[in-house]
């Protein structure tokens, strides 16, 4: 296992860690008292506000940008990119969404954006790291 492969991992494991932000605390509460609902979730995630609220936006984003950095990390796999490379921009790929995840939650719009942007960036690179060889 390459560490970018372990990267694919912490990605796909980061949605989650959003999704329990925007859940915790709330488990054992009644429903009437703002608790959890776990019979439709979604209709209640979407009555939540505030850092809840953004933990949930930042579950969905995570959940769209999966798809294009696993898509990434194979193909420049399959492209023969230097796995030093690779490995390496798919180390920073994560450490932005960690960033991004944590600006999302903080209520910081710009240092977010500028994150998720660089994010994007280094998995458009890592696309292409087989390419510039």
């Amino acid at each position: 296992m390459t560490l970018a492969y372990w990267c694919v991992l912490i990605a796909a494991v980061l949605p989650i860690v959003a999704a329990g932000i925007a859940k915790g605390g709330t488990f054992g509460k009644r429903r009437s008292e703002g608790g959890y609902d776990n019979h439709d979730p979604r209709a209640w995630l979407e009555r939540q506000e505030g850092y809840r609220r953004r933990a949930n936006n930042a579950q969905a984003n995570s959940f769209e940008a999966l798809p294009f950095f696993i898509g990434a990390v194979i193909i420049a796999h399959q492209m023969g990119a230097p796995q030093g490379r690779i490995d390496l921009l798919a180390a920073l790929f994560i450490a932005l969404r960690v960033a991004y995840l944590a600006l999302y939650v903080a209520d910081k719009p710009g240092p977010r954006s500028l994150a998720w942007t660089a994010a994007f960036g280094v998995n458009v690179a890592l696309l292409f790291a087989g390419a510039w060889r």
